[in-house]
């Protein structure tokens, strides 16, 4: 297999224009093992050569950067203006285009939204080399077809994103975070806090299988709202998040799966954890829970979480002696009841090729209609995205 660097967007242009032959797209690797692989690759390109920032338009909180850029140089260099993107990943090392083609987002999107909030202009090379661009430095800039929605979250399927332009909003003044640990409705303690004038940025909960969940709340700004939350719901203030903020409960070698539910319905996904053995983390400000399940003998990650192994186990048994399949439907089935869905973002081979990864899609012959539209040869990434796309 042929991996290649292009240096720029012309670049990476002439090269898919020239060479017919089947492509993945690769960025710092750090969601390589996510989805399904494809079933045939022959050439690999690069984004290590796509770095940098094109433009940042400080006095209109407006960033232009290449796709290749890991997301912590980003970071870095915004700050020296008092500005960040608002997009959290559990990576630092994960590249901007990475961070579009998976759709990635942390806790903070309950404030800020996810990369379609933020995304405001995007240039994409096409699997037949035309260069194609949406959006511009104009945040409600309407010209053409929205191709920054259609790319994110495209898994690399739909052509190579090279640059991408973002709204950026100022660095908050201070942080503030509210812990409480031992509560008995979590969901309850959520809605509380939603329903209130406070504004929280984000409302995360951490909830390991045999072990107490804490939920953490983050304020930015003046303190005075995080001195309001802990009167409204108990807890303890502090400057520094958890140590589980932000990341996922699982690690190599488990499965991790994403599930989503109406926020009236979040205490049916966090009654889960015991039923099905399963470490739940994530958003009970926007009703987004990360799933692991972890083979045996596997301590579950999570500084402090008292965790025990999930039941798990190599051979592929699960929870109560159901099979994997069988403790993955039965998540799916619960996610589907709670309003919402689950697609399986990681499992290790052998699992994965057992499990349902996406689960029932709406709208797959539209998305098949605009893969064909797009990427008539099926050149890029064949096969490893939802119904084989």
């Amino acid at each position: 297999m042929t991996v290649v660097a292009p240096g720029s967007t012309q670049e990476a242009a002439a090269l898919l224009r020239e060479d017919a032959r089947v492509v993945q797209i690769a960025g710092a690797g750090t969601k390589h093992d996510w989805g399904t692989p494809p079933s045939r690759v022959d050439l690999t390109v690069d984004t290590k050569g796509l770095i940098g920032i094109v433009e940042h338009v400080a006095g209109d909180l407006i960033v232009v950067v290449r796709a290749g850029t890991p997301m912590a140089q980003l970071q870095a260099e915004l700050a020296r203006s008092g500005q960040q993107l608002a997009l959290d990943s559990p990576f630092p090392q994960a590249t901007v285009g990475g961070s579009v083609a998976a759709n990635t987002s942390g806790p903070r999107r309950l404030l800020y939204g996810t990369v379609r909030d933020l995304l405001i202009g995007i240039t994409v090379v096409r699997p037949d080399g035309v260069v194609a661009r949406s959006g511009g430095k104009v945040v409600k800039n309407v010209a053409g077809y929205d191709l920054g929605k259609l790319f994110t979250g495209s898994s690399g399927t739909l052509g190579l994103i090279t640059e991408c332009a973002f709204r950026l909003h100022p660095l908050p003044t201070a942080s503030t975070f509210l812990r409480c640990q031992g509560l008995s409705d979590p969901a309850r303690a959520a809605a509380l806090i939603r329903s209130s004038q406070l504004v929280a940025t984000a409302i995360e909960v951490d909830a390991p299988p045999g072990g107490e969940a804490e939920v953490a709340v983050l304020f930015e700004g003046t303190p005075a709202r995080a001195e309001a939350a802990r009167a409204l719901i108990g807890g303890e203030l502090t400057d520094e998040p958890p140590p589980w903020w932000g990341q996922y409960p699982w690690q190599p070698g488990g499965i991790g799966l994403k599930l989503t539910a109406a926020l009236s319905q979040l205490d049916l996904l966090l009654a889960l954890r015991e039923k099905h053995s399963v470490h739940l983390r994530g958003s009970l400000g926007v009703g987004v829970l990360y799933a692991g399940l972890t083979p045996a003998g596997q301590a579950v990650p999570g500084p402090g979480s008292g965790a025990r192994p999930a039941a798990i186990d190599a051979g592929g048994v699960g929870a109560g002696g159901g099979s994997v399949v069988d403790v993955v439907e039965q998540l799916r089935a619960a996610a589907h009841a709670a309003g919402g869905h689950a697609v399986v973002l990681m499992a290790p081979p052998g699992s994965r090729e057992q499990i349902d990864m996406w689960g029932p899609v709406p709208g797959l012959d539209l998305m098949r209609r605009v893969k064909q539209q797009f990427d008539p040869g099926g050149r890029f990434a064949p096969g490893s995205f939802v119904g084989g796309i």
